[in-house]
């Protein structure tokens, strides 16, 4: 049997690596004061509000109230297990752990049984489909085609790339194994007949797995070998509980290092163009699901990177599709924007197969347009620049591309490409242009635009309250009461200064009024019988109940002064175990006096009444001692 990781060595594992690199790995993180901050990667949001503390090493997330440090952080993402969450921490920092630890480090206990094993079954059908390429003879055909299209065998390991042979050897496989029927059929594998007899859905095609951000294979897409008017070149994966199209995006698992190394991202439009630019050492490209982003892959790269660059057919279908992602891009992302164009009308793998990886790779160096320099070109299709109503309709087209350009000094580069490439004067084409710019304006309400990347301010430090899911369980995004905000304050007086925690504890029957922050405080006081000072990453490690880590990690993003005095500690504990109370039992006595006027007890009324009055004039005895 394993053994159980040390604290020690948990300790040294938390101490080698920075939270924020580990994190950087999945969200693009900016300093803005003392924290940094990124989209968050536990829910969808276009101003950043996810925030790393490096002195503290935590995180805590200002909308969706998610925190922690370093190991709740992967345990929430890819729903880890706390050793798996330590193995892969340590992974990162380069750090061995001994075999009888790592041993134990079994998956944690998945909240949904069902994707598990559609997790399990996947990844066993990739297994099998790259082992009959690779090493049968069935798979020689598909094996020969893949090394003619350029791809070695350790490009076709990285990509988990199989052959789906003509006969049914996957359902063959499974049966053999005794899996579940209705797991076969919800898989996506196998299509089923009417009588419910299923088959294998991928036949004699080359396999390429789909993958989620971390790396399963949830999904294929299969190239058909022989050519077939009834079957489509390309087949995919039906979606299923593991795969939507609109949230996945090719390569993204293993391009996700890259893009944050080279600052970029580089969209290209099939998987075999993905492939050809990563084995020529362009590791960071992707390519979507479907022929245009969706605002889920958006948001995936934007966590990542500021930079997107669009590298399709250079043919006039994939100019088209160039100009259509554009579009979309610019008016739903925040995304700096470029395009990356292949010489000759080919596509990226074309060329590189036709020119070689060295000119391959010069087009990504010296290759790079903006986006306006593409529409130049692309606004050229369909006329003929000789004739005078053509050169009319391209000059008015392309000036009102440059009139949404907020750079002066941009609008001048372009201009003097026009004043060369037809012999025109500049400042008829200034006039012009500001012509266009007015009424661009007047059409927006005279407000302006920049297309300039703006980055969102943070959330301001304080007040900070709960995280949506409030610490009594209910639901609120208001303003918290005062006895909460001096309950919030007060726990972190006690976990960070020991002389706050002693004085406390001597009063006889302290508690607090919310569930959680109580729980917090017994966990504290089994904390603190065998540690001799507060460490926040040990202390979340130490709780074994992963919904309160949050809360302990949103005290540390409050804006408060280092030290206390014990009238603010005399304060905070007046209001938690004096105000309070009142406050429950002022509420409580006004519900029992309106049922007893509802039912016209008029003796009851009085007597409640009275006792409301003697409650209320405790109160203001209370606040007039407090102030």
């Amino acid at each position: 049997m394993a053994n159980r990781i040390p604290e020690e060595k948990v300790e040294q594992v938390r101490s080698a690596v920075n939270i924020a690199d580990f994190i950087g790995q999945y969200v693009q993180l900016k300093k803005a004061g003392k924290n940094l901050f990124g989209l968050c990667p536990f829910h969808e949001e276009r101003t950043p509000s996810f925030s790393v503390n490096e002195q503290k090493q935590i995180f805590h997330c200002f909308s969706c109230g998610r925190g922690g440090n370093v190991f709740s952080f992967i345990m929430d993402l890819e729903n880890l297990s706390f050793p798996e969450a330590v193995v892969k921490v340590a992974d990162f920092g380069h750090i061995d752990l001994p075999a009888s630890y790592t041993a134990q480090s079994q998956p944690a206990a998945p909240k949904d049984q069902q994707q598990a094993d559609l997790l399990k079954l996947y990844a066993d059908s990739a297994k099998m489909y790259q082992h009959i390429l690779v090493n049968t003879e069935l798979g020689e055909p598909a094996l020969k085609y893949l090394h003619e299209r350029g791809l070695d065998d350790e490009t076709i390991k990285t990509f988990g790339i199989g052959y789906a042979p003509a006969n049914q050897l996957l359902l063959d496989f499974f049966k053999e194994h005794q899996t579940d029927y209705q797991l076969l059929r919800q898989s996506g594998l196998f299509i089923e007949n009417q009588a419910g007899d299923l088959r294998d859905r991928f036949v004699d095609r080359v396999l390429f797995p789909i993958k989620d951000a971390s790396g399963r294979v949830i999904a294929f897409s299969g190239r058909i070998l022989k050519k077939s008017p009834n079957e489509p070149k390309y087949l995919n994966s039906p979606e299923t509980k593991l795969f939507n199209k609109r949230s996945v995006l090719f390569n993204f698992d293993l391009a996700r290092g890259p893009i944050r190394q080279q600052k970029s991202v580089v969209l290209f439009e099939g998987f075999m163009d993905v492939i050809a630019a990563y084995r020529s050492g362009i590791q960071n490209g992707v390519a979507s699901m479907g022929t245009s982003l969706t605002d889920e892959q958006i948001y995936m790269l934007e966590r990542v990177t500021d930079t997107l660059y669009v590298c399709y057919d250079s043919d006039m279908p994939g100019q088209k599709a160039t100009d259509r992602a554009l579009k979309l891009l610019g008016g739903n992302s925040r995304l700096n924007l470029g395009v990356i164009q292949m010489p000759d009308g080919m596509d990226p793998d074309e060329y590189l197969r036709a020119q070689g990886q060295e000119k391959f790779v010069q087009v990504f160096e010296d290759g790079k347009q903006t986006p306006t320099a593409f529409e130049m070109q692309y606004l050229k299709h369909d006329l003929n620049l000789q004739n005078t109503p053509d050169q009319l309709t391209y000059l008015q087209a392309v000036l009102q591309q440059l009139a949404q350009l907020s750079s002066s000094v941009e609008q001048d580069l372009y201009l003097n490409q026009l004043v060369a490439e037809f012999d025109l004067d500049k400042d008829d084409l200034k006039q012009q242009l500001r012509s266009l710019v007015g009424q661009q304006a007047v059409r927006r309400g005279g407000g302006g635009r920049s297309d300039e990347p703006q980055v969102a301010p943070p959330p301001a430090p304080a007040p900070l309250g709960p995280p949506p899911a409030t610490v009594d369980g209910s639901t609120n995004n208001g303003p918290l009461s005062r006895v909460e905000k001096a309950e919030r304050l007060l726990l972190y007086r006690l976990l960070n200064d020991h002389d706050v925690w002693l004085r406390v504890m001597a009063i006889a029957g302290f508690h607090f009024v919310h569930d959680s922050y109580q729980q917090i405080l017994v966990y504290a006081e089994a904390y603190f019988k065998t540690h001799n000072q507060f460490d926040l990453g040990n202390f979340t490690d130490f709780m074994t109940d992963s919904d309160l880590q949050p809360v302990v990690t949103s005290l540390e993003f409050m804006d408060v002064a280092s030290e206390s005095s014990k009238e603010e500690i005399a304060d905070l504990v007046n209001v938690i175990m004096n105000q309070q109370p009142l406050v429950e039992q002022i509420n409580s006595k006004k519900a029992e006096l309106t049922a007893a006027k509802q039912i016209g007890n008029r003796d009851l009324v009085q007597q409640l009444t009275l006792a409301l009055i003697d409650l209320y004039r405790q109160q203001q005895q209370v606040q007039r001692a407090d102030n």
